[in-house]
């Protein structure tokens, strides 16, 4: 029994596709898709150089594009800060008097409370300050 390089080529993709599910290694798919064109190539009658050549082709090919896609993709993600790094060089309005030992303040529509960065420093009510850090459940103003 006589099979055709086409099959061997189909055979070869699945064998690729087995570890792409497996492992969730995205190149073993790009790798199944050149076997896949060598699979065609194959088919067409095309010499086993061709088929080589068609399957080193398509799957340097489908690398280099879906890496820089997933590089593009990641530097263009931006970088919400959350949590109190949001807060953090937000503006506050102090609701009591906030100096080194502590007092109040309306940060980001909620009663905070705070002390001031510098001890020495006196914030009066209704003044708007600079949070330049969070410790704990105490917004550090300035």
């Amino acid at each position: 029994m006589d099979i055709d390089a086409w099959v061997w080529w189909l055979i070869g993709a699945v064998g690729l596709g087995i570890p792409l599910v497996l492992t969730a290694m995205p190149e073993f798919g790009m790798f199944a898709v050149g076997a896949l064109a060598a699979s065609v190539v194959a088919a067409l009658g095309g010499g086993i150089v061709a088929q080589v050549l068609v399957f080193v082709a398509v799957s340097v090919a489908l690398i280099a594009v879906v890496r820089s896609m997933a590089a593009r993709q990641r530097a263009g993600r931006s970088t919400h800060a959350s949590g109190i790094d949001a807060l953090k060089g937000r503006q506050a309005l102090v609701l009591e008097r906030v100096d080194g030992g502590g007092g109040r303040i309306k940060l980001a529509g909620e009663v905070w409370s705070a002390r001031s960065l510098d001890g020495e420093q006196i914030f009066e009510p209704g003044r708007q300050v600079d949070v330049v850090d969070i410790d704990g459940a105490t917004a550090v103003v300035m």
